[in-house]
């Protein structure tokens, strides 16, 4: 059987070469008989591969135990297109069919594992570092949400009441309700006068006793140091 005299990566001349030997009626076999089908079987069982990786690792419509069972089936398919197209590619030289085959699939297996890392990168959103201005903005935004006050913590603002809709049907008027809340201030005690010594003191500070005479306060004289204070007294 003749030997090729090219090699596999002269593409041009090695195909002119085999279609030749092909269409040779004096030389034995047909290599595009089993190149072509060889090819499309490849071809066909690589996409079905690729898609299935897809499906598992991308879109996980597939577990992983599934889609590794998927794979490992259909590889052999793959391995075995790409072994016909290699054994008439090279003119049925075993050796050298061999030696293509191992070459095309470690080529299709690294070309497809960059892709998919690729892929999954740019669909992830991780294969960029975010920019410093971004980040200086993104910081910038945090820090001023952070020192903006809350509005629950305002003192002295009027308590909103509930919306009214006054008007009749075709005349709505929406007036806003507003409630002031009052709040109360505790009084301080006043001193007063003690009416057995006239010493003066405030009765809640000395447990409601003279501190010069000891004499107990009496009990008008609390209710006078505890009563609120007139304004007009002031």
């Amino acid at each position: 059987m003749p030997q090729s005299h090219y090699r596999a990566r002269e593409v041009g001349a090695k195909t002119k070469e085999v279609v030749a030997y092909d269409h040779d009626p004096s030389l034995p076999g047909k290599p595009l008989h089993i190149l072509i089908p060889g090819g499309l079987v490849a071809l066909a069982s690589l996409a079905v591969i690729v898609f299935v990786a897809y499906l598992t690792w991308f879109q996980g419509e597939l577990n992983q135990g599934t889609g590794l069972l998927l794979i490992g089936l259909l590889a052999p398919f793959y391995v075995g297109g790409v072994f016909l197209f290699s054994y008439g590619y090279e003119l049925y030289n075993i050796p050298r069919a061999l030696r293509l085959t191992a070459i095309i699939v470690f080529l299709t297996v690294g070309a497809v594992v960059i892709v998919a890392v690729l892929f999954f990168l740019l669909g992830s959103g991780r294969g960029f570092p975010e920019s410093s201005s971004n980040k200086k903005s993104s910081g910038k935004t945090k820090t001023e949400a952070r020192n903006i006050p809350s509005s629950s913590g305002n003192v002295g603002m009027p308590n909103m009441g509930p919306i009214v809709v006054l008007g009749g049907p075709g005349r709505t008027h929406t007036r806003e309700v507003t409630r002031e809340v009052v709040k109360e201030v505790p009084v301080a005690p006043r001193s007063i006068d003690c009416p057995y010594c006239g010493r003066s003191y405030v009765p809640a500070e000395q447990d409601y006793a003279c501190p010069a005479c000891g004499a107990a306060t009496p009990p008008e004289l609390i209710e006078q140091s505890e009563k609120p204070q007139d304004r007009s007294e002031n």
